[in-house]
C-alpha cells in the first residue's frame, strides 16, 4: 500500500447497457456524472479532487470487462494516476462477481479503492467487502434472470411467425418489425435457387454468378457506411440456399414455425435444393469424387467390430491412403489396424465383379452399386468376409495382414484380385538383375569390378544382382505380370542374400511353392 496523502485523485466512471437517448443533450451518462462530481465535491475536506478524465461507457454491458473506458481506467490506476474510483452505483462497475474481484485485486496492488454515491460503503475493511458481495450478487442474479426473461421472450415470439431483428436476407426488407418481399432482389433470389437445382454445384453457381455481376445485397451500418454489393462467397450461398425464412419459416433453436412473412421460394424447390445439398455433404464425407475416392468407406469394419475409417499420408510427394480402425474408449488395449486401401479395394472390387448380375463401365464401380450390393465387410487378422445384401451367408476369402518394409499389406492369392499388384521398383531390380548378367558375359569384362563398372554400381551391389539373374522364369514372370505375393518388394528381394540355385528351392523361399 502507497502512503496516504491529503490528495485524493479521484476518477468518475459511467455506463449504459444500450445506446438508447445517448444523442439527448443530457442524457444517463451525464446525470452519473454530475451525481458523482457532487459528491467529490462534498469531500473536498478529504482532499478529493477529480481526475477531469472521462471514463465513459455507453451502449456496453456489465456482464463483460471488454469495455474501452473500464479498460483506460484500470490502466490508469496501474500507472499510479488514480486513487479513488467513484460510481454512481456498484453495478455500473460491473456485474459480475468474477469481474469484480479481478477489479479489486487492481485496486488493492495499487493503492486504490472506489466509492459507490448511491450506496454508502467502501472497499478498504472487511465489512465493507462483504457488503459489496451482496450487492453484486444481487447484481448478477438480475441481470441473468432478466437474461432468461429476453430468451422466453424471443423463443415464445419465433414460434409465432415472428420477425425478431437480425440480417435481413436478400430479397426481404423490415417495415413495422415485419419482414416484406422487396421485388426485384426477390427474383434474384429466385434465379439464385434455380441456377442451383441446374448447375448442382455451388463452386459452379458461385463463378457463374461472378460472371453475371450477381452481387449481395447492399447494406447500410448506423454509422452511415456501406456494406455488400459484392461477388458471393461460397459460405453465403451455403447459407442462402438453407435459409428457411425463404421457404416463409422463422428458425430458432434447430425448430422450425411458419412465419407472418410471406415466402420467396416454394416448398418443394426448397426441399429438393436442401436434399441435394445434404447428398453433396454425404459424398464430400466419404470422397466419392476425389481422385482416389474411398469407395467401401461406412461398411467396413476389423475383426474387433470397430468402423475402419479413410485416412491417408504423404511421403516423398505420394499419397498412401489406408482404412484405420478408431480407438475405443472401453477397449484401450486394443490395436490399432491398419489396412492399405488400394489392396482391399482391389481384393473386393474383384470379389464384387464376380458376384452374380453385378457389372458395371469402367475399372471401378460406383459407390452407389457398392451400397446397393455389399451390406458389410470384415477384415478379420486370416480372412476378409463379405455381407452381400442378397445373400444370408457372409462370403470369407482368405487373407492376411503382412509388414512388407515397414508397411502392412493384404497378402491373398493372385486370383483374388481385380488387377495385377505391378510393383514397379521390384519389376526395375529384375531388369537391372538380368542387365548385370549381360554385363558379366560380355567379353569386354574381364572381371566382376570391370562388369560393375560398365554399370556404373559398386561391385557388392552388382554381385547381388548377379544373384538375382538366375530366378526361375516363372518367378520372374510372375513379377512382371504383378503377381508376386505381398510380402516381396524390392526391399525384400535386395537383401536375401542365400537364394538357393534350384528353381524349387527359390519358389520356396520366395512364397512362390
Amino acid at each position: 500500500m502507497k502512503p496516504q496523502s491529503s490528495r485524493r485523485r479521484c476518477a468518475i466512471y459511467t455506463r449504459k447497457s444500450t445506446e438508447e437517448g445517448l444523442d439527448q443533450n443530457f442524457n444517463s451518462l451525464d446525470a452519473q456524472r454530475e451525481a458523482c462530481g457532487a459528491y467529490i465535491l462534498s469531500q473536498t475536506h478529504e482532499g478529493w479532487e477529480p481526475t477531469g478524465e472521462l471514463y465513459d461507457d455507453g451502449g456496453y454491458s456489465g456482464g463483460s470487462m471488454e469495455r474501452p473506458g473500464l479498460r483506460q481506467l484500470l490502466e490508469d490506476v496501474e500507472a499510479g494516476m488514480i486513487d479513488i474510483i467513484v460510481v454512481y452505483k456498484v453495478d455500473r462497475l460491473t456485474r459480475s462477481l468474477s469481474d469484480f474481484a479481478r477489479i479489486v485485486d487492481v485496486l488493492d496492488k495499487h493503492g486504490a479503492s472506489f466509492v459507490s454515491v448511491t450506496q454508502a460503503f467502501n472497499t478498504t475493511n472487511s465489512m465493507g467487502r462483504l457488503t459489496l458481495n451482496v450487492l453484486l450478487s444481487f447484481a448478477q442474479f438480475e441481470r441473468e434472470v432478466t437474461g432468461e426473461r429476453i430468451r422466453d421472450k424471443i423463443a415464445a415470439s419465433k414460434a409465432r411467425g415472428m420477425w425478431m431483428g437480425g440480417t435481413v436476407p436478400l430479397g426481404y426488407e423490415v417495415k413495422d418489425r415485419k419482414l416484406l418481399i422487396v421485388p426485384a432482389e426477390a427474383e434474384k433470389v429466385r434465379h439464385i435457387f434455380n441456377r442451383y437445382l441446374a448447375l448442382r454445384s455451388v463452386y459452379a453457381l458461385q463463378a457463374e454468378l461472378a460472371a453475371d455481376g450477381i452481387l449481395t445485397k447492399s447494406r447500410m451500418l448506423k454509422d452511415g457506411s456501406n456494406y455488400g454489393d459484392k461477388n458471393f462467397s461460397r459460405g453465403a450461398l451455403y447459407q442462402m440456399l438453407r435459409n428457411r425464412i425463404y421457404r416463409g419459416e422463422i428458425t430458432h433453436c434447430g425448430k422450425s414455425y411458419p412465419g407472418e412473412h410471406h415466402e420467396i421460394i416454394d416448398a418443394d424447390t426448397f426441399d429438393r435444393i436442401s436434399a441435394r445439398l445434404d447428398g453433396n455433404r454425404v459424398e464430400h464425407r466419404h470422397a466419392a469424387y476425389a481422385e482416389h475416392p474411398s469407395l467401401f468407406a461406412g461398411i467396413i469394419w476389423d475383426g474387433d467390430g470397430r468402423r475402419l475409417t479413410p485416412n491417408h499420408a504423404n511421403k516423398a510427394g505420394v499419397r498412401y491412403r489406408y482404412y484405420i480402425s478408431r480407438k475405443d474408449k472401453q477397449r484401450l488395449e486394443l490395436p490399432i489396424v491398419r489396412v492399405p486401401a488400394g489392396d482391399i479395394e482391389n481384393l473386393l472390387i474383384h470379389q464384387l465383379r464376380n458376384h452374380a448380375d453385378v457389372s458395371w463401365d469402367g475399372p471401378r464401380p460406383t459407390r452407389e452399386l457398392i451400397l446397393a450390393t455389399m451390406r458389410k465387410i470384415t477384415v478379420h487378422p486370416d480372412r476378409v468376409e463379405i455381407e452381400y445384401i442378397d445373400r444370408e451367408e457372409p462370403v470369407a476369402i482368405p487373407a492376411t495382414l503382412v509388414r512388407c518394409s515397414g508397411e502392412k499389406r493384404i497378402a491373398a492369392a493372385p486370383e483374388n484380385y481385380a488387377h495385377p499388384r505391378h510393383d514397379p521398383a521390384l519389376i526395375k531390380l529384375i531388369v537391372r538383375a538380368h542387365q548385370a548378367g549381360k554385363a558379366i558375359a560380355a567379353s569386354t569384362n574381364s572381371t566382376v569390378e570391370a562388369a560393375a563398372t560398365s554399370m556404373a554400381v559398386s561391385t557388392p551391389y552388382f554381385c547381388s544382382l548377379l544373384r538375382l539373374a538366375h530366378l526361375a522364369p516363372d518367378i520372374t514372370a510372375a513379377i512382371l505380370d504383378g503377381r508376386q505375393p505381398a510380402h516381396l518388394n524390392r526391399q525384400f528381394l535386395a537383401r536375401i542374400n542365400n537364394l538357393p540355385i534350384d528353381w524349387q528351392g527359390q519358389r520356396e523361399m520366395l512364397g512362390f511353392a
